[in-house]
């Protein structure tokens, strides 16, 4: 377990340091709280430097936040708003990619978790038995690895395409690392063997 623990500790650290490394310098992308504000300058205040695509400008998504909310500027989750960093790709995602990666290498993925459970529909305080197609491993860790990412999308911070392309950044990462971990091992051994997010099988 501590071999685990130490290159999922270590996968956590490559994988910020890989997505931050893309945001710092490759792409400096706009986080959709800005470009909500871009949206309320241009629509409220009659600013028409900024270039924003017609397409946007015309989606019926801006009436309806604007009856929602009473502005054009995006809701947040978060009282502080946005990171002031750029938005792409997504660093917690990249977390939670890498990190399902490593654990699916060396866990059973295919294992079923048996006497699962969810929470009370008409309780949420208390848990009821989960009723309902087979819970595996890696599905569960593919799950949560998808919704520590896509959370901060619904949060309002990033976009969908900053934690698409930070689940690639933190699997290809993890692989990279299981590589040179096979590199190491001396005993028989036949290979990390997992399933990629997409659904196609590596082996290292």
């Amino acid at each position: 377990m501590p071999h685990i623990q130490a290159l999922l500790a270590t996968g956590i650290s490559n994988s910020v340091r890989a997505s931050y490394w893309q945001k710092y310098f490759v792409h400096r992308a706009v986080r959709p709280e800005a470009y909500g504000a871009l949206a309320h300058h241009r629509l409220v205040n009659g600013v028409s430097d900024y270039p924003l695509h017609d397409d946007f400008l015309q989606s019926d998504v801006l009436a309806r936040s604007k009856a929602t909310h009473g502005t054009y500027l995006l809701s947040q989750t978060y009282p502080e708003g946005a990171p002031f960093h750029s938005t792409y790709p997504g660093g917690a995602t990249s977390v939670g990619a890498v990190t399902a990666t490593i654990l699916k290498a060396f866990f059973d993925e295919s294992r079923v978790i048996a006497n699962p459970v969810q929470p009370d529909p008409a309780d949420p305080t208390r848990l009821a038995p989960y009723d309902g197609p087979p819970l595996t491993v890696g599905g569960e860790l593919n799950k949560l690895a998808v919704n520590f990412g896509f959370g901060r999308n619904w949060a309002g911070i990033h976009w969908r395409s900053d934690a698409a392309a930070s689940m690639a950044i933190g699997e290809e990462l993890a692989i990279c690392m299981l590589r040179d971990e096979r590199a190491t091992l001396r005993e028989p051994f036949d290979g990390f063997s997992f399933t990629r997010f997409d659904g196609s099988r590596v082996t290292i």
